[in-house]
């Protein structure tokens, strides 16, 4: 829908949206109306570089040809069905899935959020199943993000935090320990404890990338104690850093994971991914979903999953990820450029504020977000070429400078 055929002019837009919507994001001051490869633009015309992906959704560009073209294709059929008929899409897309990952099960979501509460309800009922009424507790990192419903809420380690604050008791059964620290995770384990929840990177705890020794151990910890290990691929999978899937860079194999983002290249969808034995705690009635791996949004990621994976979207990851975190290093007051593939994050040294930051990079036509005062994090998508990086870092460079001097 284009701004011209509503009549609207963009202030009253905006006005509509302040009027009417239950806001809780820090809106960009600019209406985006249009969207192709690594660009945006809004009525006007004018083009903004997406360092950030829809929040790492985009990942074979926005609006890829072909994933519009099997929305099109799939909605001119059939759009949503509940699940007891078969459809062909949500089917295909369930092997290709379990073929990549060398996995035997799927289970279709809506997003990251229900990807993350659906694994953690299959391994409190597996631990109940197979070991008592009391094997349920998931323990989980320390600045981690799993999602915003209770149950992903509460395994999301940020006690006190304004996404946990004000809303009361969390739902019982997680703890908590330090990321990298694998002897506090083992120090945490009780004879309660059923499963160890991480992400391989963790990205709005600042975007920190676990270490291979930290994986592996986790994966000894887990055999060694008959637990199961989940990994949250929901902002890592699907290429972002590298790799397919994050757990097959680092060669460490988890029982259980989740996907969602960069799944569905703009629609709505997430998945659950294990092993036969696991899955067979989930019965009919033990959870379901209404629109959970409907034909449209199976029919996209279809499509996304097969332009990642022909076009090698996970090598240009790993090939421009390394470039722009050796590029960022370049930036004026930074302390620390970091990240795995094209999950990038840049930590400035305390005196300029990152949400200046990225206020004044929008008014120079970038895209990219802030994590707290002090992290930058660009995630764009992974059809990126290092021309549009050093446009990026160059943008940068010069929002830091504009910050610093006090004119933004």
């Amino acid at each position: 829908m284009k701004l011209a055929d509503t009549g609207l002019t963009q202030d009253e837009l905006k006005g509509l949206v302040k009027k009417y919507m239950i806001e809780t994001y820090e809106r960009y001051d600019f209406v985006a109306e249009r969207a192709e490869g690594m660009y945006i633009y809004d009525p006007d015309g004018n083009a903004y570089l997406d360092f950030y992906g829809g929040i790492a959704v985009n990942n074979a560009g926005n609006c890829n040809p072909k994933v519009v073209a099997a929305v099109r294709d799939q909605v001119g059929d059939i759009m949503h069905t509940f699940n007891y008929p078969y459809t062909i899409p949500q089917a295909l897309l369930a092997k290709k899935v379990c073929d990549l990952a060398g996995f035997d099960k799927i289970f279709y979501q809506n997003s990251g959020t229900e990807a993350n509460e659906v694994a953690i309800k299959l391994a409190r009922k597996y631990g109940i199943d197979h070991f008592g009424p009391h094997k349920y507790e998931i323990l989980s990192a320390l600045h981690s993000f799993h999602g915003r419903t209770f149950g992903a809420l509460a395994a999301t380690g940020q006690p006190g935090s304004l996404a946990q604050d004000g809303f009361g008791q969390m739902t019982p059964g997680f703890a908590y320990a330090e990321f990298n620290n694998l002897d506090d995770f083992k120090a945490k384990i009780t004879d309660n404890t059923i499963a160890i929840m991480v992400e391989p990177v963790q990205g709005e705890g600042g975007v920190h990338p676990a270490t291979q020794e930290f994986l592996e151990g986790l994966r000894k910890l887990c055999d060694d104690n008959g637990l199961l290990l989940i990994f949250d691929e929901v902002q890592t999978g699907w290429g972002r850093t590298g790799s397919l899937f994050a757990w097959q860079g680092y060669g460490v194999e988890p029982d259980i994971f989740t996907m969602a983002k960069g799944l569905g290249g703009g629609v709505p969808i997430g998945a659950m991914v294990t092993k036969d034995p696991i899955a067979a705690s989930l019965t009919p009635g033990t959870h379901g979903t209404t629109f959970g791996g409907s034909p449209m949004c199976t029919a996209a990621a279809l499509a996304e999953v097969d332009e990642i994976v022909s076009r090698k979207l996970p090598e240009n990851a790993a090939k421009m990820g390394e470039y722009f975190i050796e590029q960022g290093k370049s930036l004026p007051h930074i302390k620390e450029s970091r990240g795995r593939g094209l999950l990038v994050g840049f930590e400035f040294d305390g005196t300029v504020n990152a949400v200046d930051v990225k206020h004044a990079a929008l008014k120079r036509g970038l895209l990219t977000t802030a994590i707290g005062d002090s992290i930058i994090r660009c995630i764009p998508p992974l059809i990126v070429t290092k021309k549009q990086i050093d446009e990026a870092i160059e943008i940068l460079t010069d929002s830091v400078n504009a910050v610093a001097a006090g004119k933004e």
